[in-house]
């Protein structure tokens, strides 16, 4: 699993004891667009959770089963009540894990964060027929059509929890910088009064500011042009079974070519609680217009 933007680390357990030397450098690593990753520190499953491994639990409509929402209410997923209540109890669990992990490895960001989604994944990557919007196996930046961010940044924790040994297969691109100097001059801008009215219809949760503006063609650009997917500089990446990753996931270029079973924990990050801001996405394109 060599590779330029990979970082391992040598963790044993989700609440690992660092000095504050190694605190600083994980929070390095991923401000430099790089992936902290680590595979001796598993989501164990409990016994009765092992027949959670099937996309049969999956409502066969959305792409992943989420927690999210101040009522952190259970979507995507079908089953009978008491069965849906262990299925968030294990994704409540790995939600705890993660947290627990992050205020050991990167307690700069911990007074910060504010807690996004958490995620599970059943269903098989390859062959998901969708548009080119919603295609996860198109290279990417993470942008969020009804939930604008303002520029914070999105911290993502990801595990592969596969029972059969299948690796999590990615394509990693060029730094952020090199894709928005391509893509910008084709990027349109907001029209006036076009955040106003897409939050009065309801199709935003809020206004969405330039930057979500901007994120968003940037994202859709991106996937549209078949010829940058397949020409542009990438990296192919394996994560085993067993491997826990991290990673600032508006900033790295990613796309999931294969895998089935993986944990997500989505968290937001304001650019004031980075220790370096000049290099978020929103410092970025601030330059770049």
């Amino acid at each position: 699993m060599s590779t330029s933007l990979l970082e391992e680390l040598a963790l044993d357990a989700w609440n690992p004891v660092l000095t504050a030397a190694a605190q600083a450098a994980a929070i390095d690593t991923l401000e430099a667009r790089r992936i902290p990753y680590w595979r001796r520190v598993r989501c164990a499953l409990m016994p009765h959770e092992h027949r959670f491994l099937s996309a049969e639990w999956s409502d066969g409509d959305s792409k992943n089963i989420n927690l999210r929402g101040g009522g952190r209410g259970l979507r995507g997923a079908r089953g009978g009540k008491d069965d849906l209540a262990l299925l968030q109890a294990m994704m409540e669990r790995f939600s705890s894990h993660c947290r627990t992990l992050i205020g050991a490895l990167l307690p700069h960001y911990a007074p910060h964060l504010t807690l996004g989604s958490t995620s599970y994944r059943p269903c098989e990557v390859a062959g998901r027929k969708s548009s080119f919007r919603k295609d996860d196996a198109r290279l990417h930046t993470d942008a969020f059509p009804s939930n604008p961010t303002g520029g914070a940044r999105v911290l993502r924790v990801f595990t592969n929890i596969n029972p059969d040994g299948k690796p999590r297969a990615w394509r990693v691109g060029e730094p952020f910088a090199d894709m928005a100097a391509r893509f910008l001059p084709r990027a349109r801008r907001a029209w006036p009064g076009e955040a106003r009215l897409l939050r009065a219809l309801r199709v935003t949760k809020r206004s969405r500011s330039e930057y979500d503006h901007l994120m968003l063609q940037l994202h859709d650009r991106v996937k549209a042009d078949v010829d940058y997917q397949r020409r542009a500089p990438q990296e192919q990446i394996d994560f085993p079974i067993g491997t826990t990753w991290i990673m600032f996931s508006d900033q790295v270029l990613h796309a999931a070519m294969s895998g089935q079973f993986a944990m997500e924990e989505t968290l937001m990050l304001p650019v004031n609680g980075m220790r370096a801001p000049e290099s978020s996405p929103l410092r970025v394109l601030e330059r770049m217009t």
